[in-house]
């Protein structure tokens, strides 16, 4: 049996290898407050032509308002997964816990000499940490984009309420790009040149992307080939009508909602490929005495027994 205890060398780069962690969190959790409640990064200004039917649709309210408001959005994206991991988490590990051929000797996962952490922790603060990380990178690319760009909301016009007399409109399509053009509230109208790519489309994408990909490849108990696919549809669902019901409410362009699904999607995957490695890892069950145990002839249980023996098959795994 190896020993639980790490050697020095082993637990300086356990710690510097945490640490590293910890800067990158807190330098992409402080990016993100900077792009979102302050004014450090000025957002571009972008102009538009007189009497642009584009941004002449109706404002139908601030985002409060909205069928899909941000305070259920962003309870839906981070308490969603957060509950739905570590239930999932919980539950695989108790069934593995008390099965026969669990490896007690692996029951605890070595993180230095003082401490030890339960694969049920790590495994759950691990997924959870990396959809965390993804929610903040998500929120950085998006609001990065949108002072670049400073694409125009399909109500900007309602809300801008240029004055066109004095833009001189009436006897030519004259092409506006100085801000001084508008003369509604500056709140609505700095709101409405931030729409390229659509936030709530891009973690809404993200956050179904996640979890679909959890579900899919970490649950692999008996009798779930058809309720993986449908909770995996649904989540994407769920995003697909978020990004439907911006469009529909004429707060973002179809443009801007199919660059935040590029966006979400994009993050979710190259973190779940590359990060946690599709959710897999060593196996908490130990080889050596599955490969102990005499395997019955499969041909010559019935279908009960045949059952029975599947269920010995692993189904939680632990991130290294």
């Amino acid at each position: 049996m190896p020993s639980k205890h790490l050697s020095r060398q082993e637990m300086k780069k356990l710690y510097s290898t945490l640490a590293w962690e910890l800067v990158i969190m807190a330098g992409t959790v402080m990016l993100a407050y900077y792009f979102e409640y302050t004014d450090t990064f000025s957002v571009h200004v972008q102009g538009f032509f007189c009497y642009d039917n584009t941004y002449t649709k109706p404002y139908l309210g601030p985002e409060d308002s909205s069928a899909v408001p941000p305070v259920l959005l962003y309870a839906l994206v981070t308490g969603l997964p957060t509950l739905l991991i570590t239930v999932t988490e919980t539950v695989l590990f108790l069934v593995q816990y008390t099965s026969n051929d669990f490896d007690r000797s692996e029951k605890k996962v070595a993180s230095g000499d003082c401490c030890y952490l339960n694969p049920l922790v790590r495994r759950t603060f691990r997924f959870l940490g990396v959809f965390t990380f993804g929610l903040f990178t998500v929120d950085i690319f998006v609001n990065a984009g949108q002072v670049v760009t400073g694409n125009l909301a399909p109500y900007f016009l309602t809300v801008c309420k240029p004055n066109f007399t004095a833009l001189g409109c009436q006897q030519t399509i004259r092409y506006i790009s100085h801000q001084e053009a508008c003369t509604g509230n500056q709140d609505d109208i700095l709101r409405a040149r931030k729409t390229f790519p659509s936030k709530e489309a891009a973690l809404s994408s993200y956050a179904a992307l996640y979890l679909a990909m959890y579900v899919t490849t970490s649950v692999r108990a008996k009798g779930t080939r058809l309720a993986k696919p449908l909770l995996s549809l649904g989540f994407m669902c769920l995003a697909f009508l978020t990004g439907l019901n911006r469009v529909a409410e004429y707060r973002n362009h179809w443009s801007d909602v199919i660059a935040g699904y590029i966006i979400g999607t994009a993050i979710a995957t190259f973190l779940v490929v590359c990060v946690v490695h599709n959710f897999e890892g060593k196996l908490l069950l130990s080889e050596e005495s599955s490969c102990e145990q005499q395997q019955p002839n499969m041909a010559t249980l019935s279908p009960m027994e045949k059952y029975m023996a599947s269920q010995n098959h692993v189904t939680f795994k632990e991130v290294t």
